[in-house]
């Protein structure tokens, strides 16, 4: 059975600042597939999921994201498109001044989350999904890099969204973050959450098979990659990876000595980043239907709703 395209871009230019950086994009999203974008820094990875969120307008072509003309969608309605992406950027973008519970809260509560105890509960799924249930009161700085990404892969899914983006997710991390980062991608991908996935690793691609498109010399190739047993990722979750990492098994040969990824420092200044995801916070749910939750029931600040239009 053919499956519904989230996704459909067809002889779509990509450009930015008056430069084009992609010529004659083909670009599809099937429901529930796992899609790579390839191809060497600044090669336009970065810029074609600007498009598919509506941060980078389209000029040419034709261009449908989750039913959004692309080239004609109106600025008001971006927020409601964004809602139902879930966004992974390289740099984590968390902010650093609130533990990973209150990372997490403060999405729920700035996209219309009231009750208390159903966005707990929330959170508590989306750590256990990728493994980090026992890390809620924990600060970013007090995680490895790895653990950091897997909290901005929890805040993607807090709404369950119908399409991730995932930009460079592993560009930070060591071999064994960034496979344990895509196994988590790739088994959302099985559940059911399309995937855009652009990384540089090629190496990936063998573990955990997708569809490939390569962003080279301002063109848009399309490469198909096939499931096969020999490729196929054993069927092992994040869970019992993390268990393996704690207790090796004695029978097993040990690894090669790994340099221990160390935790990030607290910055001396707020980060840029974490100040940028706050504005896309807020953009998501400026005229929005759905209420605003008010700041009565913790020290939490609450975005504001732009109710003006």
């Amino acid at each position: 059975m053919e499956k519904t395209l989230i996704v459909n871009f067809k002889e779509v230019d990509i450009q930015r600042e008056d430069n084009t950086v992609l010529y004659n994009v083909n670009f599809a999203v099937g429901e529930g597939e796992f899609v790579y974008l390839t191809g060497v820094v600044g090669s336009g990875k970065s810029s074609l999921l600007k498009t598919i969120y509506g941060e980078l307008d389209i000029q040419t072509g034709t261009a449908e994201v989750l039913g959004y003309n692309m080239r004609r969608i109106k600025r008001r309605h971006i927020p409601a498109l964004r809602r139902q992406l879930g966004i992974v950027f390289q740099d984590f973008r968390l902010l650093m001044d609130r533990n990973v519970r209150r990372n997490l809260d403060f999405v729920l509560r700035s996209t219309g989350w009231k009750n208390r105890t159903e966005r707990a509960e929330r959170i508590r799924q989306v750590l256990e999904t990728v493994g980090l249930a026992d890390k809620q009161e924990a600060m970013p700085y007090e995680l490895s890099g790895g653990e950091q990404q897997r909290v901005c892969i929890a805040r993607a899914i807090l709404n369950k969204p119908i399409l991730i983006l995932a930009d460079e997710a592993t560009g930070n991390q060591d071999s064994q973050s960034g496979q344990q980062t895509a196994r988590i991608l790739y088994e959302l991908a099985q559940q059911g959450t399309a995937v855009v996935f652009a990384t540089h690793n090629n190496a990936l691609i063998e573990q955990f098979p997708g569809r490939v498109y390569e962003c080279k010399n301002n063109q848009f190739i399309c490469h198909d990659s096939v499931i096969t047993s020999a490729t196929k990722p054993a069927e092992t979750t994040v869970h019992e990876e993390a268990r393996m990492e704690e207790k090796p098994d004695a029978t097993v040969k040990a690894p090669e000595p790994v340099a221990v990824e160390e935790p990030i420092k607290v910055p001396e200044e707020p980060a840029k980043a974490a100040e940028e995801t706050i504005k896309m916070v807020e953009d998501t749910v400026k005229k929005i239907d759905t209420p605003m939750v008010t700041a009565d029931d913790d020290d939490i600040p609450v975005a504001k709703i732009d109710t003006s239009n």
